[in-house]
């Protein structure tokens, strides 16, 4: 299933599609269902004590997007430990600007070696890429020139929300991946700025090659949001983007990345390709006038989880997390099977299908995500699960047993096979 965003920069759309999904969100809040409360273990176990008599104390969680096993990794808790023991306070209370920790530097530094780039680090993706679409669509990253803003149809819900932040640039959206319609508007269009995922939350990832080539050809800009890319790809974990630019970026692409989901830790970060838009960045966000660094935990956990991503423990996690992949695809079809991306998206027809079948499946012990509007398209709900490297066979052996009765008993039609 390829899942089409409805994205809010029609305010009409945007109402008339929560209306709409309203009535599901509210089936899938049941309480103790969906969200469900509980502490992270190993393994990916999520233990209850709240849990009902009658329903599984531990959860597997097939719905984070740890997706190497690094959140609960002792070697990271013990660094953000160590940084808070070590600044003896857990935040600043004055702006980025204003006031740094001087761990972040040094961790700006290790990012930036390891990842070969210019890398500034944020408390947040979102925080990330809202200044950057300010910036981007000022012109300052081009040449003085604003770009028209190109958005792709499935870029991460963080970026399509800012269209109304690039109001300063004219704003479009193509269909995912669409190569032809992102070429048109090259040819037509002095300057073109294109935004995007590298790996895609509902699965997939963006044609880099084919980007690079309209980049060379067309010197379109890229920003790129590669958040579920980070540390499952490269050999240092910088992510499924950042691993097909070869040795240098360039002053015509930047890689937001998080720090939190296969990194291990807590943040996000910007991979920039030259030192004029670190200085632009430096200087220019303006949301560092206002929000403080990110806290010596934070940071401490992402030290710690840098050394983990310069030793051989990273490869092995990588390839174990391949494997855990293709035995999961040996049982179910899915949209993106036969890829190395973590994430699958189960076609199940209707929001009441996905409501029913998520909701069986925890009864089952699996935490999964049913999707629906605002996410994906009418009609096109899904069940969303992120594999990881600590998933144990056995867990997703059950998963896949579960999935297989789950589907026929809601639908009436067996789940089809590879």
């Amino acid at each position: 299933m390829q899942p089409q965003r409805i994205v809010p920069s029609d305010a009409g759309r945007l109402t008339e599609c929560l209306r709409i999904s309203d009535p599901y969100f509210d089936a899938a809040c049941r309480p103790n269902v969906i969200p469900s409360n509980g502490r992270a273990t190993a393994k990916r176990v999520l233990a209850r004590d709240d849990s009902p008599p009658d329903r599984h104390r531990d959860i597997i969680d097939f719905v984070g997007s740890s997706y190497l096993g690094l959140d609960t990794h002792p070697v990271i808790a013990a660094g953000a430990i160590k940084a808070i023991e070590a600044q003896q306070s857990l935040h600043s209370s004055c702006a980025k600007r204003q006031y740094n920790f001087d761990l972040l530097t040094e961790l700006e530094e290790d990012l930036s070696e390891m990842f070969c780039a210019r890398v500034l680090v944020f408390s947040s993706v979102i925080l990330a890429n809202l200044g950057a679409m300010l910036i981007l669509a000022s012109g300052q990253l081009t040449g003085g020139k604003k770009p028209i803003v190109v958005f792709d149809s499935l870029a991460c819900i963080s970026l399509a929300r800012y269209k109304q932040v690039a109001d300063e640039a004219q704003v479009r959206t193509i269909d995912h991946n669409d190569i032809d319609a992102l070429e048109r508007l090259c040819c037509e269009h002095p300057v073109v700025a294109y935004v995007c995922d590298g790996v895609y939350c509902t699965g997939g990832y963006s044609p880099i090659k084919e980007l690079r080539q309209l980049q060379e050809r067309y010197g379109l800009f890229l920003y790129i949001d590669d958040a579920h890319g980070i540390s499952t790809f490269g050999r240092h974990g910088e992510g499924f983007a950042r691993s097909q630019f070869l040795q240098i970026l360039g002053e015509r692409t930047i890689i937001a990345g998080s720090l939190a989901k296969g990194f291990g830790a807590s943040g996000g970060m910007l991979m920039l390709g030259a030192a004029h838009h670190e200085k632009l960045f430096r200087r220019s966000y303006v949301l560092d006038s206002y929000s403080v660094s990110p806290n010596p935990a934070a940071v401490g956990a992402a030290l710690a989880s840098c050394k983990i991503h310069r030793s051989v423990e990273l490869g092995r996690r990588q390839e174990q997390l391949v494997e855990r992949i293709a035995f999961f695809d040996r049982r179910i079809a899915t949209f993106g099977e036969g890829s190395s991306v973590p994430i699958r998206m189960i076609s199940v027809r209707s929001e009441g299908n996905a409501i029913a079948i998520a909701k069986g499946l925890f009864d089952f012990g699996f935490a999964t995500l049913a999707m629906f509007l605002p996410t994906t398209g009418g009609g096109k709900a899904a069940i969303r699960l992120c594999i990881t490297a600590e998933h144990q066979a056995h867990d997703i052996e059950r998963l896949c047993d579960c999935i297989l009765e789950k589907v026929e008993e809601t639908t009436g039609k067996p789940y089809p096979l590879r």
